[in-house]
């Protein structure tokens, strides 16, 4: 089939992106680049301590 809507759509993104202003924090931009700490530390993620396909490993084949 076509790809006029798909397309149109692609296009209509695209010359919004081109056209609109934006207001750019350019000090935020900054420190993301250089990678400095910002006041908000990200969650660090905690692993299991268990797989959870564990129950399905065959038990005669140890990953240890």
């Amino acid at each position: 089939m076509g790809r006029g809507r798909a397309k149109a759509k692609q296009t209509k993104v695209a010359r919004d992106l081109k056209y609109r202003t934006h207001e750019t924090d350019f000090g935020a931009l900054a420190k993301e680049l250089h990678g400095e700490e910002n006041s908000h530390p990200r969650a660090t993620e905690v692993e299991p301590d268990e797989d959870e396909w564990s129950d399905y490993a065959d038990p005669r084949r140890r990953a240890d």
